[in-house]
Parts: C-alpha cells; sequence; structure tokens
C-alpha cells in the first residue's frame, strides 16, 4: 500500500513527460519520450549492464574503502585531541577541494581506469563518515569512562565494548550520506578517467552519449546511474533498520 502513491507518481511523471513532449513536438535529440528511452535501453542492453555491474563496482569499492579509512581515521581523532585538532582542519580540506579539479590529478598518477575511479570515489564519499564517526566515538557519557577506567578497561577494549557500539547510528547515518557521494563520486570518476582496459562505467557512456547526441541512450545511462544509486540506499536503510531492530530487541 505505501507503493502506491510513489507509483502514482511515477506514472503522473511519465505521462506528462510524453504528453509535453508530443505536444510541443520536441526533436528527441533535446528530449526524448520515454518510449524513446526504453527503447534505447533495450537495444543497448548488454552495454548499459556492463557499464552498471563496473560503477556499481567502483562505488561498492570506494565506499567500503571509505568506511574503512574513515573509521580508523575517526578513531585516532577519537584517542587524541592533538591529533583531531592537527589532522581534521585537511579532512575538510578534502571535502572543499572541488572534485573537477583533483579528480585530473589522481587519474594523472593512478592512470585511466577503474583504480582510480575508486579513489576519486573514496576521496568524495570519506568526510561523511570521518564526520559522523567521531561524532559517535566522542559524545560517550562520562560516568561510562570513568567506570572503563575503574576496571582498568585498555584504550583498545573501551574502544570495542564502549565507543564503537555507541558510535554505530551515528556511523549508519554518516554511512547513507556517503553512500549517495560514493555513486557520484564514481560517475564523476568515470567521466575524467574514461574506459579502463576492457570495460567501461556509466559516467564514461554519458560522456560518450552526450557527445553524439544520442539522447535518449543518454537518459537511460542516466536512469541506471540513479538505479545504482537506489539499490545503495536501499541496502544501508535496510541495515539501518536491523540495527535498530535489534537494538529495541535488546533494550525489551
Amino acid at each position: 500500500m505505501k507503493w502506491l502513491l510513489p507509483l502514482a507518481v511515477l506514472a503522473g511523471v511519465l505521462a506528462a513527460w510524453d504528453g509535453l513532449v508530443r505536444h510541443f513536438a520536441v526533436p528527441e535529440f533535446i528530449v526524448p519520450s520515454p518510449l524513446a528511452v526504453w527503447q534505447a535501453a533495450n537495444a543497448h542492453a548488454g552495454e548499459l549492464w556492463d557499464a552498471t555491474r563496473t560503477t556499481a563496482a567502483a562505488t561498492l569499492a570506494g565506499f567500503g574503502a571509505s568506511l574503512g579509512l574513515g573509521i580508523l581515521i575517526a578513531f585516532a581523532f577519537a584517542q587524541s585531541s592533538l591529533v583531531a585538532r592537527s589532522f581534521y582542519p585537511y579532512a575538510i580540506f578534502l571535502q572543499t577541494v572541488p572534485l573537477v579539479a583533483i579528480a585530473p590529478l589522481i587519474v594523472l598518477w593512478s592512470g585511466p581506469g577503474f583504480r582510480s575511479v575508486v579513489i576519486v570515489t573514496t576521496l568524495v564519499s570519506i568526510f561523511p563518515v570521518i564526520t559522523s564517526a567521531v561524532a559517535g566515538l566522542t559524545a560517550i557519557d562520562r560516568e561510562l569512562l570513568d567506570l572503563f577506567t575503574v576496571y582498568d578497561a585498555s584504550r583498545w577494549r573501551t574502544f570495542w565494548s564502549l565507543r564503537l557500539p555507541h558510535a554505530v547510528p551515528h556511523l549508519v547515518a554518516g554511512a547513507q550520506a556517503a553512500g549517495g557521494l560514493a555513486v557520484v563520486g564514481a560517475i564523476a570518476g568515470e567521466v575524467f578517467a574514461g574506459a579502463g582496459a576492457s570495460s567501461h562505467g556509466l559516467g564514461y557512456l554519458i560522456v560518450l552519449t552526450a557527445g553524439q547526441l544520442k539522447t535518449a541512450y543518454l537518459f537511460a545511462a542516466v536512469f541506471a546511474s540513479t538505479a545504482v544509486g537506489l539499490a545503495l540506499f536501499g541496502l544501508l536503510a535496510w541495515v539501518r533498520h536491523g540495527l535498530a531492530q535489534r537494538w529495541r530487541g535488546n533494550v525489551s
């Protein structure tokens, strides 16, 4: 039942799109009809599927790297205020540097292809992980920290048994933000990195079809990239829901 309204809105948007294109006789190379996009997607289904898999792999690899590195960096920041004050500005620096400025450098240093795309994706998506993890690891009740100190718990034990469980809700929220950025980073990385030795992603297809004015095929590639983002967001939402259910069960 909860899907009826979104599906109704989608049907209305598609109907309005098709009606406007037909009414104003818009050339297909400017705005294609939904049917033309569907036909282009079917005609190039194999290429779209291969490119979608490549982009999804780069997205997941960069997202996973941003999670791992982000948690490690946040752990270092949480353990030492000196480390946090010294290096946190550089984390902000990575977030504020325009992607169009840093991506060509990464391609120059690492070479075109999948590896450069993953590096760009990681750099784009790591900042929300760091900020959310730092917030969760440091916002601990002082009495709980004192209790662990009384029982002579090591830093690792305190991290594993107290800080990390407390940081999980913050980390999942940050991961959802990072997931959306990871798709953007993968597409942008593919725009700059181009085709790999044996495969290319949706970003490369988008640039290629835009240059050739194959707008229907371009729309299909854009929708495929949106599907990658929605799939990752849905997976993270499912994980978040499962964690929430588990904690409610533990509390009850």
